[in-house]
């Protein structure tokens, strides 16, 4: 089996394949306090609740964006699973081509969803994850990576809110019933909700007309279901996107050249 690990900025996302079926996934937070026993602890307790036992991993592929906690990571495969886990970074196979300036500049996340995504999909693609941050990202018509966009994300914005506005304080980010808000926590959800409703099918829209109004949409990240359900813009939503990509690069990097 395949262990595959996301790290991101407010979650670490796991996931275990047996071959291209995905067993089963979790989601766990990014606590950049937490050592290696830590999280052994948790990953293990996992694995027991899901019935799979961790000796049958024989692999282990990983995305990281928090340099901290890559080594805890690294050492929790080596120590406890036995297996020495592929870092998707800098001189991995990918099998895409990155039209970026400096293509070390891009995220691997981002990397994995434009692979998972071309896999998966007909290009041309828009990719729009709503996660710590919101990042859409193109994939060309020829099946090329070009480059994308970044937003603060939700949560991180609602808490800025809240942070910085004394008068203001923290809210539940969910859909209000109507726009115009008649109390201060309903204007509140309705700025941030309904108005990164509007950021997406803004540059859902401005990603289209430069790359083809055809362009199949995935929504993918922690809010993605939530945004999806009040717009039209995202086409599907496939929140195991990033494992699917990292198992797919795992494959590309295993197999005989």
């Amino acid at each position: 089996m395949l262990l595959a690990i996301d790290i991101g900025n407010t979650h670490v996302t796991l996931g275990v394949f047996n071959g291209e079926a995905l067993r089963a996934s979790w989601r766990v937070a990014s606590d950049r306090t937490k050592v290696v026993d830590e999280y052994a602890v948790i990953a293990t307790g996992l694995f027991q609740l899901a019935g799979l036992d961790r000796d049958d991993v024989d692999a282990a592929v990983m995305t990281s964006v928090v340099s901290t906690l890559t080594p805890v990571f690294e050492e929790l495969c080596r120590r406890y699973f036995r297996v020495t886990p592929l870092r998707v970074e800098a001189g991995v196979k990918t099998g895409l081509r990155i039209h970026y300036e400096d293509p070390r500049e891009v995220g691997p996340d981002r990397i994995v969803d434009a692979v998972a995504a071309l896999k998966l999909h007909k290009p041309p693609l828009i990719v729009v994850d709503l996660g710590t941050a919101t990042v859409f990202d193109a994939v060309s018509r020829e099946g090329d990576y070009l480059g994308g966009a970044i937003a603060p994300g939700i949560g991180l914005a609602a808490d800025a809110l809240a942070e910085k506005a004394a008068m203001l304080r923290r809210v539940d980010l969910r859909p209000p019933s109507h726009a115009v808000g008649t109390n201060t926590a309903a204007a509140m959800q309705s700025g941030i909700i309904f108005g990164y409703v509007g950021l997406v099918e803004e540059m859902i829209r401005r990603f289209k007309a430069e790359i083809g109004a055809d362009a199949w949409v995935v929504g993918t990240g922690g809010w993605s279901k939530l945004i999806s359900e009040l717009t039209q813009s995202i086409d599907q939503v496939d929140e195991d996107l990033t494992l699917t990509g990292l198992r797919i690069v795992h494959e590309l990097n295993e197999a005989p050249s």
